[in-house]
């Protein structure tokens, strides 16, 4: 009997190696939690999957002590047969209730501890090269490259294909330079969202908010709003290329050469900006009156 029950728990390792195996994961990506893209994208990526697996390495510590215990309960303590008295009562260990109320304070302190330093340093405002203003817009995406004075603006996506996603808005970042993003919306809130960069940032109408990050990795970054706003939320998407110094440059002359010269804005102080609340009580442009 012994070696068939001995058996019958093995199977519970194999089942979790073959659930493994058929998933497709990779050891690269089981490294990075299954968090998406490459190594050092932005001078911030490593720091959130740092934060991210170590915290997953605790959760999983805290699952496999607690399951343990909870299925030696179960084997140890189980009902046997001719078993037909109640078992012994037990009340109030306060050792063990002790333990269930520091340990998981401990855990908590921790966690904020390293989210509190970490986010500290993703937000400190630090020296940029280029600020870069991201108007978020029921459902597309305007990019105000400020100190080159010219801007590109995004067209509601029609269809999700992938010809239509050609034409999706396309933010010009220059690799290995510190960018600022000011994110600021026209209308809703959004969310300004570049999937491998592992970082997102809410965009309020009326506020400024800001990012400091710098790309590393040449290359080609899809991007999408992350808070629902309205009827077409999921077809506000856009790209974000990486490129080099002289390939940004090109791109800079290419949308001046289009006569997309100037800043479009979403300042509500400024009587000709693209903000839709321009026709709130007070906000009327002067243009008309």
């Amino acid at each position: 009997m012994l070696p068939k029950r001995r058996n019958r728990w093995a199977i519970i390792p194999l089942f979790a190696v073959l659930i493994a195996s058929l998933s497709g994961c990779t050891s690269y990506e089981f490294s990075r939690g299954w968090l998406p893209g490459e190594t050092g994208v932005t001078n911030h990526t490593e720091r959130i999957v740092s934060l991210w697996g170590g915290a997953w390495i605790v959760l999983y510590v805290v699952g496999v002590i607690a399951w343990g215990l909870m299925f030696w309960a179960i084997i140890v303590y189980r009902r046997r047969k001719g078993d037909q008295e109640i078992p012994p009562q037990l009340r109030y260990n306060m050792p063990i209730e002790a333990l269930f109320t520091v340990v998981p304070f401990i855990l908590v302190l921790g966690f904020f501890a390293l989210t509190a330093r970490d986010i500290d340093i993703i937000e400190k405002p630090v020296a940029s090269d280029y600020r870069i203003e991201v108007v978020g817009k029921q459902w597309s995406w305007d990019f105000n490259y400020t100190n080159d004075n010219v801007f590109d603006s995004g067209i509601q996506l029609q269809a999700v294909t992938e010809e239509a996603e050609k034409e999706l808005p396309t933010l010009y970042l220059p690799v290995n330079r510190t960018v600022q993003f000011d994110l600021v919306s026209r209308d809703v809130i959004h969310s300004f969202w570049v999937i491998d960069f592992l970082y997102k940032k809410d965009v309020f109408p009326g506020k400024v908010n800001k990012m400091y990050l710098t790309p590393q990795v040449i290359g080609t970054y899809k991007g999408k709003c992350a808070e629902l706003c309205g009827e077409f939320h999921s077809m506000m998407l856009f790209n974000v290329k990486v490129v080099s110094q002289a390939d940004y440059d090109a791109r800079m002359a290419e949308l001046r050469s289009m006569g997309n010269v100037g800043q479009l804005t979403a300042d509500p102080n400024d009587p000709n900006n693209i903000n839709r609340n321009n026709n709130l009580p007070g906000n009327k442009p002067k243009s008309e009156g």
